[in-house]
């Protein structure tokens, strides 16, 4: 089954690289990209801003923080060892990954 599938891959690609066709642009690519909102348009990411500041503000002030890790204490003092190895290895296993995708 894989063979066929590089087999299949190899055939598509040959077929269209040979029968690669340009297509007249004549300023369209632009005119489209001129019309495109700007990214550096900061008026759109107050709101943003705002509900990041009122949200970081609210957790700090009912108390969030220190609930989170009053919770986390308890979670790691009442955990056994074969769990503690187990999310061990998750945790690096998600760690490779993320480090490897970086590259």
């Amino acid at each position: 089954m894989v063979m066929e599938e590089i087999d299949n891959d190899k055939l598509l690609h040959d077929f269209f690289a040979e029968n690669k066709q340009e297509i007249a642009d004549n300023g369209f690519s632009q005119r489209v990209m001129h019309h495109l909102p700007s990214q550096s348009d900061w008026l759109a990411r107050i709101p943003t801003a705002l509900i990041v500041i009122i949200g970081t503000t609210l957790f700090v002030w009912l108390g969030g923080a220190e609930a989170t890790l009053r919770n986390m204490q308890e979670v790691i003092a009442n955990i056994d060892q074969k769990s503690f190895i187990i999310i061990t290895i998750v945790l690096l296993y998600l760690g490779v990954k993320k480090i490897c995708s970086l590259a």
